[in-house]
């Protein structure tokens, strides 16, 4: 297979949360088949769904000679590596890693769907996603991942300095 450059989203507000985004991060870099390319800032988001704890989330690029099937399961597999254990939808979590983008390709499975089907309306995804890819074109919308960031409200999102 070709290269594919790949948008990841990565969350987490239960436990270390800056730890275990950054040791997800590693753990995307040592991937075979695949290499992290770009990272964004950590951003202290607002929560979506049940109470719950404040978020940290980033965006990374990743090429790979990989399926968009097969960086889901690596990413899943991450996310077990890590703890995650799903119980409620949008509920609290060790580790979300998301699959948002896969060059421009549309794909719609039983198990995936790209573009991800809610990254246009979560601030938490473009704001750090615009910070490394702000020219991507998401191949739904026409739009780049900066306008769609100037569509949506970012007042629940706040870049950290670390």
């Amino acid at each position: 297979m070709k290269e594919a450059l790949c948008a990841i989203a990565l969350g987490s507000n239960l436990g270390d949360s800056l730890a275990i985004l950054e040791g997800a991060l590693v753990s995307l870099n040592q991937v075979p088949g695949g290499s992290l390319q770009a990272r964004a800032h950590i951003y202290l988001t607002a929560p979506i769904g049940p109470p719950q704890p404040d978020y940290l989330n980033c965006c990374a690029l990743f090429k790979t000679i990989l399926s968009p099937e097969e960086v889901l399961r690596i990413l899943l597999k991450i996310e077990a590596e890590f703890g995650r254990v799903r119980r409620e939808r949008w509920g609290p979590r060790l580790l979300d890693l998301d699959l948002l983008l896969f060059d421009n390709l549309v794909l719609e499975t039983p198990t995936l769907q790209l573009p991800h089907p809610r990254m246009h309306e979560r601030a938490f995804v473009l704001a750090p996603l615009a910070e490394i890819a702000p020219d991507w074109i998401e191949p739904i919308s026409g739009k780049s991942i900066a306008q769609l960031l100037q569509a949506v409200d970012c007042s629940g999102v706040q870049k950290l300095s670390c």
